[in-house]
């Protein structure tokens, strides 16, 4: 599914929630429902730049992008899988080429402290690096 569709249909999903502080509950509510992921808990898989401890991993099958993510604060993991979820079932290509802001979009990111923005923004930088790199593999020659 094309990332604008993605965004049109998650900016139709949170629309009855007016209230910023109200859909960033809701982000973070949803984010309960799933599990953690100590697997990807790894010093290789960590985003830098983010104040609280995000990891972030990416995997290519059958032509498209599934990523995980996993975080030590409720909120920003919220977000992250958010992100990740928003990102994943795409191709490489699309998600390289995109600078969609799903968060912003939502106005998720108007409320959240400076140092909270730019750990997601290094997130969103960090999902669009994995893909460039499963990118670059893919046209690699075997």
């Amino acid at each position: 599914m094309p990332l604008a569709f993605k965004l049109a249909q998650l900016v139709d999903d949170f629309a009855p929630i007016e209230d910023a502080h109200e859909r960033l509950a809701f982000a973070v509510d949803r984010s309960r429902s799933q599990p953690p992921r100590p697997a990807i808990h790894t010093d290789d898989k960590r985003v830098l730049g983010c104040i609280s401890t995000v990891w972030l991993a990416a995997e290519l099958r059958d032509g498209l992008l599934y990523f995980q993510a996993d975080a030590d604060s409720p909120l920003v993991r919220g977000l992250a899988l958010l992100l990740t979820e928003f990102f994943s079932e795409t191709t490489p290509a699309e998600v390289s080429a995109s600078d969609a802001d799903p968060l912003a979009a939502l106005s998720l990111t108007a409320n959240l402290s400076p140092t909270r923005q730019n750990g997601l923004a290094a997130v969103r930088a960090q999902i669009r690096a994995l893909a460039k790199q499963h990118l670059e593999v893919k046209k690699s020659p075997p």
